[in-house]
């Protein structure tokens, strides 16, 4: 083991089991993100997936590590607690409604017991609309065979934007997915109807993506799952103008009511942006709570429309004293 990781694993365990680190965590709150839960932990584990996926072996081992040491809580009771726990809260949440929330992560969940809030991009629940990282990152990684992967590659190579040659001539099959990974990354900064017209050129899937709502509602209905909007189109709100937030807000809105029984008061930022700006259009929108990606543990001075929360990776799910050293680093104040 890796002297640095090493390090990390120690300071995480000692974190949890010493009385300095409890008391930094009791009286405070923490939200887990999470995305996907794949149907095997090999597939979890490439570097293009690992930060948004787990696989059910290491989401099983979080479960039972969480219990261990945390009091398992819905979101809204780690947000609104009625009482006072002897240990501390932790609420799971998942973004953007992929499929494989249902498929897999549910049946671990349900066995566990142990609740958890789902975002959904409305716009794709029930349809066959694709999440660009996922269509454009299996295509390039040959999922869908080599003439798919070279029509792509021509296509980005032609907007200015070709594949880094440690793509290429990466020396193992985990430096290749690292460089992929670190490839999607930069696409970020691609206009919209850029990355859709990439999607358009990538072959679709059997199934769709993410969830239908009769999904939704079945989840619902066992008890243990409840459902916030993560935007309509998972646009990144800053970018949109005051005219189109408002319809994006206004659209994933109508979609939780209409598509659910009792949708949440949180809204969750599409990766994570927001500004002063955006937060003064969700609360006209009568959200009191919303999610950022950034890291740390909640306490009662956090501004309710910034929340944090702490990424859940296969790396830590499968090792959760480093997800343990991730939470001390976001408990430091």
């Amino acid at each position: 083991m890796p002297i640095k990781q090493m390090f990390k694993r120690t300071s995480g365990w000692l974190y949890l089991n010493t009385p300095l680190g409890r008391r930094r965590l009791m009286g405070a709150g923490m939200i887990l993100m999470l995305h996907r839960v794949l149907a095997d932990d090999d597939s979890a584990a490439l570097p293009h997936r690992n930060e948004l996926c787990v696989g059910p072996q290491a989401f099983a081992r979080l479960l039972n590590w969480l219990q261990l040491h945390f009091d398992c809580v819905p979101l809204m009771e780690l947000l609104e607690p009625s009482q006072a726990s002897a240990r501390p809260r932790v609420a799971l949440t998942f973004d953007d409604g992929w499929r494989d929330n249902a498929l897999n992560a549910f049946p671990l969940l349900q066995q566990h017991k142990v609740p958890a809030s789902i975002f959904l991009s409305t716009d794709f629940i029930g349809s066959r609309q694709r999440f660009w990282w996922e269509s454009l990152g299996e295509t390039l990684w040959g999922t869908y065979g080599p003439q798919a992967r070279l029509k792509l590659m021509e296509q980005v190579r032609q907007i200015g934007r070709p594949l880094p040659s440690g793509f290429f001539m990466g020396a193992s099959e985990a430096r290749r997915s690292l460089a992929l990974a670190n490839y999607l990354q930069s696409l970020k900064t691609l206009a919209p109807i850029a990355l859709r017209a990439l999607i358009d050129s990538c072959p679709t899937e059997s199934l769709p993506q993410a969830m239908d709502w009769e999904q939704v509602r079945s989840l619902e209905d066992s008890g243990l799952i409840t459902f916030g909007p993560h935007g309509a189109s998972h646009t990144i709100l800053t970018g949109l103008d005051d005219r189109k937030l408002d319809e994006e807000l206004s659209r994933s809105h109508a979609a939780l009511q209409n598509g659910c029984r009792s949708p949440l008061p949180v809204y969750c930022y599409p990766n994570g942006d927001h500004d002063q700006r955006v937060r003064k259009h969700l609360a006209a929108h009568h959200y009191p709570y919303a999610l950022s990606t950034r890291a740390g543990i909640c306490h009662d001075n956090d501004n309710p429309l910034a929340l944090p929360r702490i990424g859940v990776s296969q790396r830590n799910a499968s090792r959760p004293s480093l997800l343990a050293w991730r939470i001390s680093r976001g408990g430091r104040t």
